[in-house]
């Protein structure tokens, strides 16, 4: 229960749970004081804009650790029934539907090309899974093994990034559009200003422009780590088809599926090491605690020179969020399995139970926009004018919340659980 029940918690603030805290906040006026309890909170909110860690930072790749723990317990009975083929079959087919939900996700073919999307939160998902479940099946519960294999990604991620050149440019629009302006291109500059995203544009001016400057840059340089100045998001840039999120690169981007799948592969290692069955619940919860800090220290020790950024994924950001993933796990199995405290943690399990099913609805059925309905416009405005500004989106928020944990205890209480 305790890995249902941490999926759900991870999964309360995918769905919304931060415009709780911060919308709370608000109403306390210490949102813009990092001094003050919210506005402390308010700033782990935050995704860094590049380096750096945020608790907000921790959310997906928390998720794709999960995901690696689930995959010990569901192979290992796959191969129990159907052995390793069964248990390939399994992961191939589990990727390739969560690849595909995550295109109909981002809008699927409502769009055209080039503005859909090829790669996103649930395909960074899938894939993740596709590797960790890969490795999972041929190595088992080695987990000598598995640490190495983890290591070898790592090492081998922060290697590429250091050592191997790029073209000394950086993929921004603003520093794109200055280069422009040098050379004297007016149309060129002003295409890269005006464009929201020239990736998700057919024969976009700003694109072409872009193209021209980028091979026409001769000078090389390497470990560089900066913003639409590295190894991943050129690679992007120059290969990955379709929109993409930052416009000329993509924060779940191509080469950043490597280590991604390496926090999939510690949930793994993290999952054989509570499946064992000649320690006791004690030594469980110590050696992940024991491993957490670790890889904490470690990372944020290697970030000093091997930056801890998010959105490229870097080797030092996957044992930073490894780290605090697995003391959340610790804390959860010690306290739902062990202790057996498990009904303030109900409403957790219920969304863990059918996540990926509340991501999509969420999407699709946009619960807060539900809720403004029901409790919007005249009861906003008098909440917001009698009681405090914010208090109308607080209780906005807070019965769109209420519509969630409804729709999956109804889905719970029924024993409907969709699963791929």
């Amino acid at each position: 229960m305790s890995l249902d029940a941490l999926r759900g918690f991870d999964m309360f603030w995918i769905l919304g749970g931060d415009f709780v805290v911060t919308t709370a906040g608000k109403l306390s006026g210490g949102n813009d004081q990092t001094w003050t309890l919210f506005g402390w909170l308010a700033s782990q909110f935050r995704h860094k804009d590049w380096d750096g860690f945020a608790f907000y930072d921790l959310i997906f790749p928390l998720f794709v650790f999960i995901s690696g723990v689930s995959v010990v317990w569901s192979l290992t009975k796959e191969t129990q029934l159907h052995g390793r083929a069964g248990a390939l079959q399994r992961v191939v087919r589990r990727a390739a539907l969560l690849f595909l939900l995550g295109i109909f996700y981002s809008g699927g073919l409502s769009k055209e090309w080039p503005d859909i999307r090829l790669l996103g939160v649930l395909q960074r998902i899938a894939l993740a899974y596709l590797g960790a479940g890969l490795v999972s099946s041929f190595v088992g519960a080695r987990m000598k093994t598995l640490a190495g294999i983890i290591a070898g990604l790592l090492v081998g991620y922060w290697a590429l990034l250091a050592f191997v050149p790029i073209r000394d440019i950086t993929s921004d629009k603003a520093a794109l559009a200055a280069l422009a302006e040098q050379a004297g291109d007016a149309r060129g500059a002003t295409a890269l200003k005006s464009e929201t995203n020239p990736s998700a544009t057919k024969r976009s001016p700003a694109w072409a422009k872009t193209e021209e400057l980028f091979h026409q840059t001769k000078a090389t340089t390497t470990g560089q780590f900066g913003p639409g100045h590295n190894l991943v998001n050129h690679l992007d840039f120059q290969f990955l088809p379709g929109r993409k999120y930052d416009s000329f690169y993509d924060p779940e981007g191509l080469l950043s599926t490597l280590p991604a799948v390496a926090t999939c592969l510690l949930g793994v290692l993290a999952g054989v090491w509570l499946r064992r069955e000649d320690f006791c619940d004690k030594w469980k919860v110590i050696y992940l605690v024991s491993a957490g800090a670790g890889a904490l220290l470690v990372g944020f020790a290697w970030g000093m020179s091997f930056p801890v950024v998010k959105k490229i994924w870097t080797s030092s950001f996957v044992l930073v969020a490894g780290g605090y993933s697995a003391l959340l796990l610790a804390a959860f199995y010690q306290i739902v399995d062990v202790w057996k405290c498990r009904n303030w943690c109900q409403p957790f399990v219920w969304i863990g139970t059918n996540s990926i099913t509340i991501y999509v609805a969420n999407n699709l059925l946009q619960f807060r926009t539900v809720a403004n309905r029901l409790v919007g416009g005249d009861v906003k405005a008098a909440l917001d004018r009698n009681v405090a500004d914010g208090a109308g989106n607080l209780l906005v928020a807070l019965v769109g919340f209420a519509l969630i944990f409804w729709f999956v205890r109804f889905l719970h209480r029924r024993q409907i659980f969709l699963r791929l």
